[in-house]
């Protein structure tokens, strides 16, 4: 059976049809990855933020210690 063109130009529109949604469906699901993939790097550098300031906090509160324990020593 033949096909006539009215029908077959139906079919190519339908599968054109499904082939844009499958395509923006593949964007979409791209653009999420990409945008979690960037939340998780924000996320890891402000943990590396934290973990320096940690760092530097924590050489800090030694030299205070130290300094303590010599004017305490000094002191006796």
């Amino acid at each position: 059976m033949a096909f006539t063109p009215n029908k077959d130009q139906k079919r190519r529109e339908r599968e054109q049809k499904k082939q844009d949604k499958k395509i923006a469906r593949e964007e979409l699901r791209a653009e999420k990855l990409a945008a979690q993939h960037a939340a998780e790097d924000a996320a890891a550098e402000d943990a590396e933020k934290l973990t320096e300031a940690e760092a530097e906090a924590k050489v800090e509160a030694d030299f205070e210690a130290e300094l303590a324990a010599e004017a305490a020593a000094s002191d006796s």
